[in-house]
């Protein structure tokens, strides 16, 4: 019998994969790059992103999306958009925007973004830029300064009804609207209907009272419908996609301007071996939804607009730690102990549980164990210990010779574990396809989820006769301090 790692694995699961093999020597290779001469080059902790492969999931789904269009014959187009909140760094933004791609934004210092792209002459005027969020003055203002500007696909999504009246205010020009449908939240939710957008039932007679009738200074163009849950081949997904097309079908009749359907993101990306999804089956499936739909009601074929994230960047990523050490606790937990914190560069795994598809990059023909990994923090919640298709993680033993559980004194534990660090490489262990929001989730360098500035912090104190008084310890955040961090400046 196998007892080894690589027989764990090729027991378990079809490999390799794309993406993955193991080398003539033993090595783990990532996208076919040689991790061992990286960790040799840079050592541990590692952050790796390989940009190529932005451009291969771009194009995927391109490909894809033309396939469904040609075999359903559809008669509207496709526009693929970056969500740029998943990663904002320049180098991710500028490589996806290489592959004739479109962005979607959430905050007001997006914009700023938006402004040095166009600078760098990364994008033009012509570029669509969906606005999305729940909108301030200062994320308005610099919308309509786009719009003021000549950029003309600049797309605000509104996400409640007073948000007109700002546009109404502060553009100068005809320009585009869209409308986010406020999407049923499932079951598992403690919420029955997202925060995002307006309710489905309010849109028409929003339409009728607020929009119809001034098209010369604004158009509906696009109705927005995004789910938590993501792209998923069941009754949630379709329910709500449904709706938001037959939405669209009834004001289609009333509103000649309408021409887009803009589902959001939610592809999965792969976070094990054993991942299976149908992309090109669901891609099929909603192109054709939309088509019969349409055909039924009697109504052009809207353009479909996609906001892919995580399954534009997520899988560009890799994180690389050492084990440094192995601590057993008790008689069934052995504890490896990277050399970095799951809480503060893997932020996910902490929060909500996420599982990253995670393999040794070095030892596959040593024999293997159950282990739970352990990170630097005083957090007991510093921790990874599950796989997405098990729940438990297996990893290569460190020494080829090293048995687990044996009977041994105190000091020969002591004379093997100094071996073990003397004489052998450690183990290197990688999580994969961690592209997405991990470094914003965490605080990287300063930035934030959605580039949401930290705030002003305030200062009470006592004075020297007791007097209270108040002073700024620092100011809030600002766009050229996160522009700076990610690239831009």
């Amino acid at each position: 019998m196998n007892n080894t790692y690589t027989g764990l694995v090729k027991q378990t699961f079809h490999f390799p994969q794309e993406g993955f093999d193991v080398n003539d020597n033993g090595y783990l290779e990532f996208n076919g790059l040689d991790l061992q001469a990286l960790i040799k080059k840079y050592g541990t902790p590692m952050k790796l992103t390989y940009l190529p492969k932005i451009g291969m999931q771009i194009n995927k789904a391109k490909k894809m999306f033309d396939t469904a269009i040609k075999k359903h014959k559809y008669e509207g187009k496709y526009f693929y958009c970056y969500c740029t909140k998943s990663s904002h760094f320049s180098f991710v933004v500028e490589e996806a925007l290489k592959h004739e791609i479109h962005l979607e934004t959430s905050y007001a210092y997006d914009i700023e973004i938006i402004n040095r792209l166009y600078q760098r002459r990364k994008i033009t005027k012509d570029t669509f830029i969906i606005c999305n969020g729940y909108k301030q003055k200062a994320y308005t203002s610099r919308i309509a300064k786009l719009i003021n500007s000549g950029f003309k696909n600049v797309i605000p999504i509104l996400d409640n009804k007073e948000e007109l009246q700002m546009y109404k205010r502060s553009v100068k020009q005809p320009f585009k609207l869209g409308i986010r449908v406020a999407a049923e939240e499932e079951p598992s939710f403690p919420f029955y209907t997202s925060r995002l957008g307006i309710r489905a039932k309010d849109i028409l007679e929003f339409y009728v009272d607020n929009i119809e009738g001034y098209e010369d200074k604004f158009q509906l163009k696009m109705l927005h419908i995004f789910l938590n849950k993501g792209i998923k081949d069941d009754i949630y997904y379709w329910s709500e996609l449904n709706k938001i097309i037959n939405l669209y079908c009834q004001l289609k009749k009333i509103c000649p301007e309408l021409d887009s359907i803009n589902i959001g993101g939610g592809f999965p990306i792969k976070h094990s071996l054993g991942f299976e999804y149908d992309y090109q089956f669901m891609i099929n499936e909603i192109v054709g939804n939309i088509k019969n739909a349409c055909k039924k009601a009697k109504v052009p074929m809207p353009n479909i607009y996609t906001e892919f994230g995580s399954y534009t960047v997520g899988e560009s990523m890799a994180h690389i730690y050492s084990v440094i050490g192995q601590k057993m606790q008790n008689d069934r937990e052995i504890w490896y102990m990277i050399d970095s914190s799951f809480i503060t560069t893997l932020p996910d795994t902490w929060g909500i549980g996420e599982k990253f598809l995670m393999m040794p990059v070095n030892k596959w023909d040593n024999e293997y164990q159950r282990v739970v990994l352990g990170g630097l923090t005083c957090d007991s919640h510093d921790y990874y210990d599950s796989e997405e298709h098990i729940n438990e993680v297996f990893l290569p033993k460190l020494s080829s010779n090293h048995t687990v559980g044996e009977a041994r004194t105190p000091l020969q534990k002591e004379k093997e574990q100094e071996k073990i660090k003397e004489n052998e490489e450690p183990l290197y262990v990688g999580f994969f396809h961690t592209g997405a929001y991990q470094d914003q989730i965490s605080g990287y360098g300063g930035i934030k989820h959605c580039l949401i500035p930290s705030p002003k912090h305030i200062i009470v104190e006592k004075d020297k006769n007791g007097k209270l008084v108040d002073w700024v310890y620092a100011k809030e955040q600002s766009a050229q301090s996160m522009l700076k961090i990610l690239g831009y400046l």
